[in-house]
């Protein structure tokens, strides 16, 4: 961990953890919130000041992607369950250079300290965590070694993209998936790094592709995700819920200059740190990126 540690400060960071229950216990479906909720407690425990800028952050400092594996039903009401011969990944993203800090928090919490992540029913023992880093450069100059790529993205769990007050959309148009990860990355960029792109040049040169090979032969499906609870006026909690889709998705170009290429090719790789969409610290939004040469 010693070589993690001393890397330098400005790296954008995407964490793969791969965690154990120690027994069966159910979680809700919409697990994000839950899982968010308890790494701000392991955050908490090895430093405050780190936690409360997390919880706090207008941009989202940490993307979280919530449990991925092979969960059991449930008898409890919109619950599933861990099993303990199963392992389950959750992948972490650190966008903003800034937040060296939470990285490190991240390690001693994880691997130094506490070993495990305590969820509200049981526990998940971490056997396994891998970091690797970027920096915005690092991306630019990855996006200008293809030569008429495809874009694909999978979107692993609900992404949830607002684009007109709290509505949002149910299918990863071109223009809304890429506007959200150039506000991602404006907002985390160094100045001279920011990119201008156009809508009208995304929608007349980029082609969108759903993925046929999807089960049922839809493209791709629709949730509703438990992203925050908020007490009112009375004290009694309300559960807050986004709409959003998974799937996989293939974006093409036709007849765009190389600087609208590069530009697309650039935030793609992004959203592997920073999420697409909202909720991103909440279990939405996180997607696997691959770009076809």
């Amino acid at each position: 961990m010693s070589e993690q540690t001393a890397r330098p400060t400005n790296q954008l960071r995407r964490i793969e953890v791969t965690l154990r229950p120690v027994s069966r216990f159910p979680v809700p479906v919409s697990d994000g919130y839950s899982v968010y909720s308890a790494l701000l407690n392991v955050l908490d425990d090895v430093d405050t000041d780190v936690s409360a800028r997390v919880h706090d952050s207008q941009f989202g400092s940490l993307h979280v992607s919530g449990l991925q594996g092979v969960f059991g039903g449930s008898d409890r009401p919109h619950h599933k369950t861990v099993q303990p011969d199963e392992e389950y990944q959750l992948s972490l993203g650190i966008a903003d250079p800034a937040d060296s800090e939470i990285f490190q928090a991240l390690v001693n919490a994880l691997v130094l300290e506490g070993d495990s992540l305590e969820l509200s029913h049981g526990h998940l023992r971490v056997e396994r965590f891998e970091s690797t880093n970027a920096t915005h450069e690092d991306l630019i100059k990855a996006a200008a070694e293809y030569d008429d790529p495809t874009i694909e993205i999978a979107f692993r769990t609900p992404t949830c993209i607002e684009q007109s007050g709290d509505v949002t959309t149910m299918f990863p148009s071109r223009w809304a998936v890429f506007n959200s990860l150039l506000g991602k990355w404006n907002s985390s960029c160094p100045q001279e790094l920011e990119l201008d792109v156009e809508r009208a040049a995304v929608e007349a040169h980029v082609i969108e592709k759903p993925d046929p090979r999807q089960r049922d032969g839809y493209c791709h499906d629709t949730h509703s995700v438990l992203v925050n609870r908020v007490e009112n006026e009375d004290g009694e909690t309300r559960n807050l819920f986004s709409q959003g889709f998974t799937g996989t998705c293939a974006y093409e170009f036709k007849g765009a200059d190389e600087s609208l290429v590069n530009a697309l090719i650039t935030v793609a790789q992004f959203g592997e740190y920073s999420g697409v969409g909202s909720s991103v610290a909440r279990g939405c939004g996180n997607v696997e990126v691959e770009i076809d040469s």
